[in-house]
């Protein structure tokens, strides 16, 4: 079955609509700009397999929580931090924490971001395993073991050039990397907000 191109204006958008007052997130918002992102990793094959299984069951974990009795409480990130800790879920064995859940996505996003980032400051015809190999260490492999860390690098070495990349997971090279910078800005600020908000509850260290 084939996957849809991933937009990045469906991302940015996303993104956009999740921002809460100054300094929080909604969850439902931030989730539908996850299951975009979602659709990169899955066109990018088995090179983001290490990132694109946990990504969807993360997702879907959240989306349950939002489905509850309770969902209120999982309305924001900050609602739902406040709520699992208040409720001394945290520690709660066999509970599954939204929080914990939500902290590997935002590691995630730190990592696609930066992807991103550096795959826009390329020429057209450079490779991307580079500026892939980069991000990557400088985000995700902090928490990865051994096994993982190697699998991701000997695939990406696959990773094609940059317009070769964005051909195959966007509908449109010239509009996408027009969009880029906008999509960036937006997911920084979702990003920092997110890890703020971590700090703030000193959950960074949830197991």
């Amino acid at each position: 079955m084939s996957v849809e191109k991933f937009d990045l204006q469906k991302v940015h958008d996303k993104f956009t609509e999740s921002l809460s007052g100054e300094d929080d997130v909604y969850v439902d918002q931030y989730l539908e700009a996850f299951k975009e992102l979602y659709k990169f990793f899955q066109l990018m094959g088995t090179v983001f397999g290490f990132v694109s299984s946990d990504v969807k069951e993360k997702v879907e974990i959240l989306e349950k929580f939002r489905a509850k009795e309770n969902a209120d409480s999982f309305l924001t990130i900050r609602t739902m931090m406040e709520y699992e800790q208040e409720s001394s879920l945290l520690n709660k064995k066999d509970y599954v924490s939204g929080s914990r859940t939500l902290l590997r996505l935002h590691r995630g996003l730190d990592f696609i971001q930066q992807f991103l980032k550096r795959l826009g400051e390329l020429e057209a015809d450079a490779k991307t395993n580079g500026v892939c190999q980069a991000a990557y260490n400088d985000t995700l492999a902090q928490f990865h073991p051994w096994l993982i860390r190697k699998g991701a690098t000997v695939a990406m070495y696959a990773l094609p050039t940059r317009d070769q990349l964005l051909e195959k997971v966007c509908l449109d090279v010239a509009v996408a990397m027009k969009l880029l910078p906008e999509m960036l800005a937006i997911t920084r600020n979702v990003y920092d907000r997110t890890q703020e908000l971590y700090t703030k509850y000193d959950l960074h260290g949830l197991p």
